[in-house]
């Protein structure tokens, strides 16, 4: 298996998307950059941009359950990766004056409000995030966090959305389906490193050969536009990421394809294993979903198929 961690600039990527506009509350597919035939287009998309947190009004009596430090501070340090332009959109991007802006910011505010807080946001790694939870240097980490098995071990979960696993390749690619591993045997595989995409590419490796496959290598990278850059010139088969991300990117980039999902998994905060906090996100995020805020927000993106029922502490693992 083969290890490249890349770090490319975004500039290098020609991205079709224009710059952030205005945007109505339900994009049409011409503002999704979707042809008539359902095709991706390379006309300007718009994003979202209506203000569907500042109404969110403080609970005492969640404020009352923080800790002592936090209710003095009224502030959670919080630790996540900056988004960039607009790859990563709908979880999280930028506009044009570098603000963050996405799905997980809307949610993240509305939840800092529901408890009477600010954020306090740290950026950091992938990788590095689980790690700073657990030693404390962020009270709360988020980056759409899968819960595993493995990471139910070292931290507490407080869920906000379901999102799968998916392929995504070159619309000239060889393969129109992916269901099982097996599928993409033979193939260059390019993913985040220190995700629960690497540790299902590592755990699947013998697939292949137990299907008399050639086995599929793997290559890992810290930039997404490094990933896409790849999958540009031909040198990677194919992108294996967070089912709505890739289905957003193949709805406004021209040139991809959306193979399937493999997999399903609930997503959440994550937070120090046994710290009260994990209890009190989840009462927030119940109390968002109950007072409507939830729904404003998944429509605003437009993935309102992706919500949950409720926020969950620590569910059982996909995997």
């Amino acid at each position: 298996m083969k290890l490249k961690l890349a770090l490319v600039a975004l500039a290098a990527l020609p991205l079709a998307l224009a710059g952030c506009g205005n945007a109505s509350d339900t994009l049409s597919a011409a503002e999704r950059g979707i042809g008539s035939d359902g095709s991706a287009s390379a006309e300007p998309v718009a994003i979202p941009t209506q203000d569907v947190v500042s109404d969110v009004k403080a609970d005492p009596a969640l404020t009352e359950r923080l800790p002592a430090d936090v209710q003095k501070s009224k502030t959670l340090v919080l630790g996540t990766t900056e988004a960039t332009g607009e790859q990563n959109l709908p979880h999280g991007g930028s506009d044009q004056s570098g603000a963050q802006i996405g799905l997980d910011i809307d949610l993240r505010n509305a939840i800092a409000a529901k408890l009477g807080v600010k954020w306090k946001t740290e950026f950091g790694s992938f990788e590095t995030i689980v790690p700073g939870t657990q030693s404390g240097k962020y009270d709360v980490g988020q980056a759409n966090f899968a819960v595993t098995s493995e990471r139910l071990e070292v931290v507490d979960y407080a869920t906000y959305l379901l999102d799968g696993q998916s392929f995504v390749s070159r619309e000239d690619g060889d393969l129109d389906q992916v269901k099982t591993l097996t599928d993409i045997c033979g193939h260059t595989v390019a993913t985040s490193p220190g995700s629960s995409f690497q540790q299902i590419l590592e755990d699947g490796a013998a697939e292949c050969e137990k299907a008399g496959k050639k086995a599929y290598e793997v290559e890992y990278f810290k930039d997404n536009a490094a990933i896409l850059l790849g999958l540009q010139n031909g040198k990677t088969d194919l992108y294996f990421g967070p089912t709505l991300s890739l289905k957003y990117l193949v709805s406004h980039q021209p040139g991809l394809k959306y193979l399937g999902e493999l997999s399903l998994t609930d997503v959440g905060f994550v937070v120090a294993k046994k710290s009260p906090l994990a209890p009190v996100l989840v009462d927030a995020i119940n109390a968002l979903i109950a007072d409507g805020t939830y729904n404003k927000i998944f429509t605003k993106w437009d993935v309102s198929d992706i919500k949950l029922d409720k926020s969950e502490f620590n569910p059982k693992p996909a995997f």
